[in-house]
């Protein structure tokens, strides 16, 4: 077993010098990309209306495999990077929803958003931000 392993190495480097660079780069070149690979950034529409929903939102979106998530207030989207091979984005909503916020997939939790505070309660469409 021992000499299968030598003649091996011993092959690989009676290689020419271009042909050991161009393995060492494809080798390199394979382990870039498959680090790479299932990092992407996706937006959502999530209901809210203030900075306390933003915290919210964003806390609720920091799941493992989220690596960075914003919610525009004005717009209502929530900008999420997340590591696709680590987590969904149905697992991101659905955390979302968890937490009291309805997403265009996932409908908020019934129980979550009565205990919102009255600012954050967006179904009735008033923004009720304490003074």
């Amino acid at each position: 077993m021992l000499t299968k392993q030598f003649i091996k190495i011993n092959q690989f480097l009676n290689l020419k010098p271009m042909k050991k660079v161009f393995i060492f780069i494809s080798i390199f070149i394979s382990f870039t990309v498959k680090s790479q690979t299932g990092i992407i950034t996706q937006t959502i529409t999530v209901k809210g209306n203030c900075d306390e929903c933003k915290e919210r939102i964003e806390n609720a979106a920091d799941i493992k495999g989220v690596k960075t998530s914003y919610w525009n207030k004005d717009e209502k989207t929530l900008s999420v990077t997340f590591n696709s091979a680590k987590v969904s984005l149905e697992q991101i909503e659905k955390a979302i929803a968890n937490a009291g916020h309805s997403t265009m997939s996932q409908k908020a939790n019934p129980k979550a958003y009565q205990k919102l505070p009255d600012c954050c309660k967006y179904d009735d469409g008033i923004c009720k931000e304490k003074k």
